[in-house]
């Protein structure tokens, strides 16, 4: 029987060494690099608390995200656990701005961790694709959810985020595009940044947030399916 194959993580050294990598292969991406520099590791923890975090940020911009998860924080003394959510009524979670919808997403997660039908840890080994299926089975988690927690809190090396505007918006910048390409034509487009897109993501939100703080926006829109 063969060995499982390795796993790799982003590392602050691999996410510097694949900039270079990229910058050599796609002349956009040397622009990033050359006018914007290295991009952020974007890591979080993995688990309950960054799931609800990103989950608020569906759909809206990171700053009104931030915001919303920070008050739910707040709410529950410092800590989003599972168990802390589940004693939260409709009308807190409403109080600290999280919509009916979004409420039922992250407290039907919650209650799945809470008795154990799920747990975070067992995502670490993994491949992508089974990471992917795991959390798309939770209602309100879709594939640029689950893209962002292979990405950000598993840190894996080839992710490209179904859906997301502010990549999708970056590229077609960079590339004197006329419109957005769709997520099928981004993937086609972005073959050569294998086996590290989830850097090339990062280059691209580095120069759609520069861009966008030049201009007091700091968005990063996102689609979810």
């Amino acid at each position: 029987m063969s060995a499982a194959k390795e796993i790799l993580s982003l590392t602050p050294t691999r996410l510097r060494s694949a900039s270079r990598w990229l910058a050599v292969r796609d002349s956009a991406l040397k622009q990033v690099l050359d006018e914007n520099g290295y991009p952020d590791m974007w890591a979080r923890p993995p688990g309950f608390s960054t799931t609800v975090h990103i989950i608020l940020g569906q759909q809206v911009s990171l700053a009104s995200a931030n915001a919303t998860f920070y008050r739910l924080k707040a709410k529950l003394g410092g800590t989003v656990t599972p168990e802390g959510l589940l004693t939260l009524k409709g009308s807190d979670l409403k109080e600290v701005g999280i919509t009916r919808q979004k409420s039922l997403y992250i407290r039907l997660l919650a209650e799945q961790v809470a008795s154990g039908a799920f747990l975070f840890d067992s995502l670490t080994s993994l491949p992508d694709d089974l990471v992917r299926s795991a959390l798309t089975k939770h209602k309100g988690i879709g594939n640029w959810t689950a893209d962002i927690y292979l990405s950000e809190c598993l840190l894996r090396c080839d992710i490209l985020p179904m859906g997301d505007i502010g990549v999708h918006e970056a590229f077609r910048d960079l590339k004197g595009l006329d419109s957005r390409p769709t997520h099928q034509e981004l993937q086609a487009m972005t073959e050569h940044w294998r086996p590290w897109r989830s850097v090339a993501t990062r280059m691209l939100w580095k120069f759609y947030l520069d861009g966008r703080e030049l201009s007091n926006f700091n968005r990063r829109e996102n689609v979810v399916k």
